[in-house]
């Protein structure tokens, strides 16, 4: 593990293989179409075209509603101990997705996940999406492309004219996992097969003082919330102390305590 750690932090990157077993990757993704149809059912949309250029590409959002399977893989050892790497010890859930590319899907934009929410100079990394392959992915069924060392941009002015040209795909097997820092430069891939679904969830995780992309307060109903470990919760910022404290809050009295003798009264 200590490699792979080594290796997101340099290259922005890391996959990690047979997080889940084959039969393991095969049910999740049937719980998953379960679940796109109870988010239908419900009013959510499942097209994106602020996302993706034709539905094709399948978008089902706030996975931890619709089936409690996907708690279990927010949760998931390998999952948390990357993402804790390199944003520490304290973050938490902004959204939890699923894109599954049928044939025929195109490109999404190309994007870092800290590009589309924070404003530059993305000086470190403060988001990770950790991506659950619940089938293979490939280059022909719409792998998701990175540019190798777009880690390192830190402004849009860095993401060169022939970005496209940089693209590789990410391939993986079912029950593997890619992880990604938030500033890797990337786009999902175009399925060209036949008959091949490429189906991948993404668990976002964000540094504790980053807006959540989704509200979960408002989401989940109160009596999944009640039913959630305190871990869980924890993770949905579900809290209802929001602040993030970090430094030296030592009191000025056990901080400075010379200096303070010498200004007090008694020492005049």
């Amino acid at each position: 593990m200590d490699e792979a750690k080594a290796h997101l932090k340099e290259h922005g990157w890391v996959k990690i293989p047979s997080v889940l077993t084959k039969d393991d990757a095969a049910h999740t993704l049937d719980r998953l179409w379960k679940a796109k149809e109870i988010s239908e059912a419900s009013g959510e949309e499942t097209f994106q075209p602020i996302l993706d250029p034709d539905p094709s590409n399948v978008r089902i959002f706030y996975l931890p509603e619709l089936d409690k399977i996907f708690h279990d893989m927010l949760t998931h050892p390998t999952g948390i101990e990357l993402t804790k790497s390199v944003l520490g010890e304290r973050f938490l859930v902004s959204n939890f997705s699923a894109n599954i590319a049928r044939p025929g899907s195109q490109s999404m934009a190309l994007h870092s996940d800290q590009s589309i929410v924070l404003p530059e100079p993305w000086l470190d990394i403060w988001a990770v999406n950790v991506i659950w392959c619940l089938t293979r992915m490939t280059k022909d069924n719409g792998a998701t492309l990175y540019i190798p060392g777009s880690n390192k941009w830190t402004c849009w002015e860095d993401v060169p004219a022939n970005a496209p040209d940089l693209l590789v795909p990410f391939e993986a097997e079912a029950g593997d996992i890619v992880v990604l820092d938030g500033r890797l430069w990337h786009t999902s891939g175009s399925n060209v097969t036949k008959d091949e679904d490429r189906a991948i969830l993404f668990a976002y995780y964000s540094a504790p003082y980053m807006r959540q992309l989704v509200n979960w307060t408002a989401k989940l109903p109160k009596e999944l919330q009640e039913t959630l470990s305190p871990e869980l919760k924890a993770l949905f910022g579900l809290g209802h102390i929001g602040y993030v404290v970090y430094g030296d809050l030592r009191y000025m009295a056990d901080k400075y305590p010379k200096k303070l003798d010498r200004e007090s009264p008694e020492s005049n």
